[in-house]
C-alpha cells in the first residue's frame, strides 16, 4: 500500500562514509568570498569629481553587520577584526537562511 500522506517522512540509513567520500572532491574548488562594507549610488559625474581624500557616505552605520558573499552569494553578516597589525579579516555572527533550493 502506498502511503497518501504527503507530510510522513520516510528514513533512509545514512552512510557518513560514502557522504564524507562525496564531499572530499569539491572540497578543492575555489570560491570567492568579498565582504562588503556598504553601498553607495551617485551620478557619474559625482563620481569623476571624487579625488584622493574624498569620502563616500555610505549606506550602513558604524558597528553595522557587514554582508558576507561567496561566489555573489549572500551567505552571511558578520564584522571586521583586526588580524594582524596592518591586515582586516571579518568574524562571522550569523548565517543567511536561502529561499532557494539547491
Amino acid at each position: 500500500m502506498i502511503n497518501e500522506d504527503p507530510t510522513a517522512l520516510v528514513e533512509a540509513p545514512v552512510d557518513t562514509v560514502s557522504n564524507r567520500t562525496d564531499l572530499e572532491a569539491i572540497y578543492d574548488i575555489p570560491v570567492t568570498v568579498s565582504a562588503v562594507l556598504g553601498k553607495a549610488t551617485m551620478q557619474v559625474s559625482q563620481l569623476l569629481k571624487l579625488g584622493r581624500g574624498a569620502v563616500v557616505e555610505l549606506d550602513r552605520k558604524l558597528g553595522e553587520a557587514i554582508d558576507i558573499y561567496v561566489n555573489n552569494r549572500l551567505v552571511a553578516r558578520g564584522e571586521v577584526v583586526m588580524v594582524d597589525d596592518d591586515r582586516l579579516g571579518i568574524t562571522m555572527t550569523e548565517i543567511v537562511k536561502s529561499d532557494r533550493l539547491p
